[in-house]
C-alpha cells in the first residue's frame, strides 16, 4: 500500500511522492536523522503533519496515520533533545478530535515510545490521562445519545494503551498513580462553565474507577480509591458519582474497592445520595433485561442495605418492602417446580431479602410500626413456595436467618432444614452462575486500612455489632475492636491463635493481605471463611 508524502517546500505546494510502508519508515527516519547534520527541511515537514488544529480532509487523515505508523517503526531514532518539537505535537495531540484510524494509529506510536526508552514513559502516561477529560467545546455533544459512542471510542482505547504500556513496562505502574492524581482536577469556577467543568470532573472520575476495576487495579487500585476520597471532600457529592457507579461498576465482576467510594459518598448525604442509590439499585432489579445486571443490582442492594450505619431502619423496611412484593408477583406466575438456573434472579431477591433481615431484623422488631410492617410482609409465602428458596441459597445465610426468624416469630416453618455446616450449596452455585452472585457481598468489610479508619468504618456495620433477635442487649467491644471473625479455610485462624488479633485488628494493608494469604499457601481460587453469626460463610474473593 502506497502513500503521498510531501517532499519540498509546503504542504500544499509540495511535489507528490510515492512511498510503500517500509519506504516511508526509511523516509521517516532519515527525517529525524537529518536534523542532526543541519538539513531539518523534511523533519519540519513531518511536525507539520502531526500539528493540525482545524478539520482534515480524508488525504490529510491518511496522510497523519500513515504518518504515525511509520513513526512507530522508527522510534528508536527518536532523540528528544534533537525532536523536541515533535515530541510536543505528539504528546499535545488529543484523541478526542480524531477518528478511530488515526486514535489507533497515535496510540499505537505512545505504546512504542514507552517502550523504546524509559525517558518517554512518564510523557506517554501523561498524555493518555490528558485524555480521560474532554475539550470543553465537546461537552454538550457528550451529554447526547449520539456523543456516548464518541466518548467510549476514546475512554476504551486509552485504558487498552495504559494496560498495554503497564503490561510491556511494570514500573509504570506506580508512575501512573502520580500523574493520574497529578492531573486531578480540584478547582471549580462559578461562571457559565460551571456544569461544563462538573461534568469533565464526572469522566474524571469515571475514568479512575475504571482504573480501580480494570486489568491493573492491583497497581493502583488503593491510591485510585484514595483520590477519589480526597477529590469527594471538595466535590457536591448530591448525584455526581451515581451515573459513573452503574455504567462503570454494577457489571464489573466482583469489584473489590471501587463501590467504596460510593459507600462513602452516600454517607456523606444519606437522606438524598444515600436514599437515591438504594432506589436505583431497586429499579435495575426490578426492571433491567440483564439476569446478571440485576443479580449484581440486588447483590449490591443487600450489602448496602445491611451495612450502612446511615440508613433508617424505615427506609431498610420500605425497601425490603419492594424486594418482598416482587418476588411474591413472581412467586403468583410461577406454577414450575424448584429450578436454580431458570428462576436465578428470583433466588438471588429472596437471598438478599434473608442477608438483609440478617442484620436488621432486631432493629426492625424493636420498633412496634416497623415490626407491624415487617410482620405483614408475605415472607412466609414466598419463602414456603414450591420454588423453594430455602433450598436453594446459600445455607448460612438461611440458617441465620431461620435462627433469627424462629426468635421473633417472624416465620414457622414445618420443615428441619440440616445444611451440616456447609459453605455453599450445589443449588446455590447453579443460580450464582459463573460469576458466583450468590457469593457476592459487596459492601463486605474494606480491606484497605487507611480508607476503611478513614472514611468507611464511622458509617458501617460490622457483623460483630449486630444485634441478632436472639442475642443479648450487651455489647462486647467498642468501634475500635471491631472484628468480622475471620477464619481460615483450613482451620488456622488469625483470631484463636494467642496473640494474634483478628484482621481487622492488625489493620492489614492489601498487599499486606495478599502476603498473608500466600504465606499459608491459600491461593484466592480456593478462598477463606469468615464466620456469620455461628456458621462459616465464603468470604466473597475472586
Amino acid at each position: 500500500m502506497g502513500v503521498e508524502l510531501a517532499h519540498n517546500g509546503e504542504c500544499h505546494e509540495m511535489e507528490d511522492v510515492n512511498f510503500s510502508d517500509s519506504e516511508l519508515v526509511y523516509h521517516v527516519r532519515d527525517a529525524l536523522i537529518s536534523v542532526q547534520t543541519g538539513d531539518s527541511d523534511s523533519y519540519h515537514q513531518l511536525v507539520g503533519v502531526m500539528h493540525h488544529s482545524e478539520r482534515l480532509a480524508p488525504d490529510e487523515v491518511a496522510l497523519l496515520v500513515t504518518s504515525l505508523k511509520a513513526l512507530s517503526g522508527a522510534v528508536s531514532y527518536i532523540d528528544n533533545v534533537h525532536h523536541d518539537s515533535l515530541l510536543n505535537s505528539i504528546f499535545g495531540m488529543s484523541l478526542w478530535k480524531y477518528g478511530p484510524d488515526v486514535m489507533d494509529a497515535l496510540l499505537e506510536l505512545i505504546i512504542a515510545l514507552a517502550a523504546s526508552n524509559g525517558k518517554y514513559v512518564d510523557s506517554c502516561l501523561d498524555m493518555l490521562v490528558s485524555n480521560f477529560m474532554p475539550p470543553m467545546y465537546l461537552v454538550n455533544t457528550l451529554k447526547q445519545p449520539r456523543g456516548l459512542a464518541k466518548k467510549e471510542q476514546v475512554l476504551s482505547r486509552v485504558h487498552t494503551a495504559l494496560e498495554g504500556i503497564v503490561d510491556l513496562i511494570p514500573m509504570a505502574a506506580s508512575r501512573l498513580s502520580s500523574v493520574v492524581v497529578h492531573r486531578m482536577p480540584t478547582t471549580f469556577k462559578k461562571d457559565l462553565q460551571k456544569d461544563h467543568l462538573m461534568y469533565r470532573t464526572e469522566v474524571y472520575v469515571e475514568n479512575i474507577l475504571r482504573l480501580e476495576s480494570g486489568a491493573i487495579r492491583e497497581f493502583v487500585g488503593s491510591r485510585m480509591l484514595m483520590a477519589v476520597v480526597d477529590m469527594l471532600i471538595e466535590l457536591d457529592v448530591f448525584e455526581t458519582l451515581l451515573d459513573s457507579f452503574m455504567l462503570t461498576i454494577l457489571n464489573t465482576y466482583k469489584s473489590k474497592f471501587a463501590q467504596f467510594v460510593m459507600f462513602y459518598a452516600c454517607a456523606l448525604d444519606p437522606e438524598k445520595c444515600g436514599v437515591k442509590f438504594a432506589n436505583t439499585l431497586v429499579d435495575r432489579f426490578v426492571c433491567s433485561d440483564n439476569a446478571v445486571t440485576r443479580m449484581s443490582a440486588v447483590a449490591y442492594l443487600a450489602s448496602y442495605l445491611a451495612r450502612a450505619k446511615f440508613l433508617s431502619a424505615a427506609f431498610v423496611a420500605s425497601t425490603l418492602k419492594r424486594l418482598v412484593d416482587w418476588c411474591l408477583e413472581y412467586c403468583e406466575t410461577q406454577n414450575g417446580e424448584m429450578n436454580p438456573k431458570a428462576h436465578r434472579v428470583f433466588y438471588s431477591g429472596c437471598q438478599a431479602i434473608m442477608y438483609v433481615l440478617c442484620f436488621r431484623m432486631r432493629s426492625l422488631m424493636d420498633v412496634p410500626r416497623l415490626r407491624s410492617q415487617l410482620l405483614v410482609m408475605p415472607l412466609g409465602p414466598v419463602l414456603k413456595h414450591k420454588l423453594d428458596p430455602l433450598k436453594v441459597c446459600l445455607p448460612s445465610i438461611v440458617e441465620e436467618f431461620l435462627k433469627q426468624a424462629k426468635a421473633a416469630y417472624l416465620l414457622t416453618t414445618s420443615e428441619t432444614f440440616i445444611f451440616e455446616d456447609l459453605l455453599e450449596s450445589d443449588f446455590s452455585r447453579d443460580f450464582g452462575g459463573l460469576e458466583r452472585l450468590d457469593m457476592f457481598f459487596p459492601f463486605d468489610p474494606c480491606l484497605l486500612k487507611k480508607c476503611d479508619r478513614g472514611y468507611i468504618r464511622p458509617n458501617f456495620v460490622y457483623w460483630k455489632h449486630v444485634r441478632t433477635t436472639y442475642g443479648s442487649d450487651e455489647e462486647d467491644s467498642s468501634d475500635e475492636d471491631i472484628a468480622e471473625d475471620f477464619v481460615v479455610v483450613n482451620g488456622e485462624s488469625f483470631m484463636e491463635e494467642e496473640g494474634a488479633g483478628s484482621l481487622d485488628e492488625q489493620h492489614l494493608d492489601l498487599d499486606e493481605f495478599d502476603y498473608a494469604m500466600n504465606k499459608m499457601s491459600i491461593t484466592p481460587k480456593n478462598g477463606f471463611t469468615y464466620r456469620f453469626g455461628g456458621n462459616k460463610c465464603k468470604c466473597p474473593r475472586e
